[in-house]
C-alpha cells in the first residue's frame, strides 16, 4: 500500500490498515514524498513493515519525467516482498507499471478536479501531464476506489467514464467520546491549500465572537503560505493533539471548496462537535441533516452559522446527535469488510486467469 506522508492519505492509509489486519490482511507501506515524522515511522511499524522511497508525489512533481521511476520502484518492492496485490493511493503509481499482480488504485484528490472545484477551470497547460498520468493509472488499474459518490462524478466529469469504478466511504478510528465542550470554534486543515479555503476562515474570524482555533500547516511542500490574522493558529499538531483540541470544541467548521471526503467533518462529528460545513456536493451527500451549511466564498455566512449554532443549545444538541448516528456509519469494519471483498474478488480472478493459461 502507497502512502504519503503530507496530507490525509496518511490518516485513509494507518485506519484501514489497522482494520485489514482484522480481516487476516498483512500489509507492507511504501511511502513518497517528504520524509515522515518519528511518531509517523511509528505508527506504521506497529502496523507492518514501511519502506520509504526517495521520489515524488505527482502533485510536488513538475513533470512526468520525475515520477516516472515510481511505478517500477514499486513494483520491485512487491516483488522483493512477495506481496499478493497492490493498493496504490495515487493513480499515477499504477501508469505503466510491470506486474501481473491486481491493482487497485483509490482517487483521494488529484490535482485535475482541484483545478475543476476551486479555480472552475481545467488544469493549466504545464500541467496537462497531470491529466495524462492519470488516466493512463485508471486504465491500468483492475479496480479504482473512490471514498465518495461526489468525488466519483467529479473524476468521471474530469476524466472520462472510468471502467471498475466503486465508492468505498472513508472511516476513522477516533473514539466516540463525549467530553466537556469548551466555547470555541475548531478548524484543521493544510491551511497553504487554496482549496481547504483558510483566507474565508480568517475573515469570518474577525467578526466571530467566539475563539477561532486552528491547526494545521500554513507553509506548503512548494512555498505555499497562508498567514492567519483573527485565528488562533496553533501550527501542526500530532494527529492526537489535534483529536484532543476538537473533543473540546462546540463547533468544528470545515471550510473548504474541494473535500472529495473530508476526515475533519468525520473525526469532528465522532467528538460530538456541531458542524459548520461548506456547501458544497461532498458534504451535501455525506452530512445533509447532520450540520449547519454556509456559503464557503461568504466569510458572514460562515459567521453567521457559527452564531447560531452557539446561542441555541437545543439546535447544538440535535446536530450532534444526529451527526454522531451518521459517523457510526463510516465504520472502520464496514470500510475493511468493503476494501478486503475487492481485494478478494480480484486476487480469484486472478488465479482463475492464471490457472486457465496453464492448462
Amino acid at each position: 500500500m502507497t502512502v504519503d506522508a503530507v496530507g490525509g492519505v496518511w490518516r485513509y492509509a494507518m485506519d484501514l490498515a489497522a482494520g485489514l489486519q482484522h480481516e487476516g490482511v498483512e500489509i507492507v507501506f511504501v511511502g513518497l514524498g517528504p520524509a515522515p515524522s518519528e511518531t509517523q515511522v511509528s505508527e506504521a511499524t506497529a502496523l507492518g513493515k514501511l519502506v520509504w522511497l526517495d521520489a515524488p508525489l505527482d502533485w510536488m512533481a513538475t513533470s512526468r519525467a520525475e515520477i516516472a521511476g515510481a511505478p517500477d520502484e514499486i513494483a520491485r518492492i512487491a516483488r522483493d516482498n512477495a506481496v499478493d496485490l497492490l493498493h496504490l493511493n495515487l493513480p499515477s503509481q499504477a501508469a505503466g507499471i510491470d506486474t501481473q499482480l491486481p491493482v487497485v488504485v483509490v482517487s483521494h484528490s488529484c490535482v485535475v478536479t482541484w483545478f475543476a472545484a476551486v479555480r472552475g477551470t481545467p488544469v493549466s497547460p504545464d500541467l496537462a501531464w497531470q491529466h495524462d498520468v492519470n488516466r493512463a493509472g485508471f486504465d491500468r488499474a483492475d479496480a479504482v476506489l473512490s471514498p465518495s459518490e461526489s468525488h466519483a462524478n467529479a473524476l468521471q466529469a474530469a476524466y472520462g467514464p472510468i471502467s471498475q469504478l466503486k465508492v468505498v466511504y472513508n472511516a476513522s478510528r477516533v473514539e466516540t467520546e463525549q467530553r466537556p465542550k469548551k466555547i470555541f470554534v475548531f478548524a484543521a486543515g493544510r491551511w497553504w491549500d487554496e482549496g481547504k479555503n483558510g483566507a474565508v476562515l480568517d475573515k469570518a474570524a474577525s467578526v466571530m465572537s467566539q475563539p477561532v482555533v486552528t491547526v494545521g500547516s500554513c507553509l506548503g511542500p512548494n512555498g505555499q503560505r497562508l498567514r492567519f490574522s483573527n485565528a488562533d493558529d496553533r501550527g501542526s499538531l500530532s494527529h492526537s493533539k489535534a483529536v484532543a483540541l476538537m473533543q473540546c470544541a462546540q463547533i468544528v467548521v470545515s471550510p473548504s471548496v474541494y473535500e472529495p471526503f473530508g476526515l475533519t467533518a468525520l473525526e469532528a462529528a465522532r467528538c460530538g462537535a456541531a458542524l459548520v460545513l461548506s456547501d458544497i456536493p461532498n458534504y451535501r451527500e455525506l452530512w445533509n441533516g447532520c450540520a449547519l451549511f454556509f456559503d464557503p466564498h461568504d466569510p458572514m455566512s460562515l459567521a453567521s452559522a457559527c452564531a447560531r449554532l452557539s446561542g441555541d443549545a437545543e439546535l447544538r444538541k440535535e446536530l450532534v446527535a444526529k451527526s454522531l448516528a451518521r459517523a457510526c456509519t463510516f465504520n472502520l469494519e464496514r470500510q475493511a469488510a468493503s476494501v478486503r471483498e475487492t481485494y478478494a474478488h480480484l486476487m480469484d480472478h486472478t488465479f482463475n486467469l492464471a490457472a486457465a493459461e496453464q492448462s
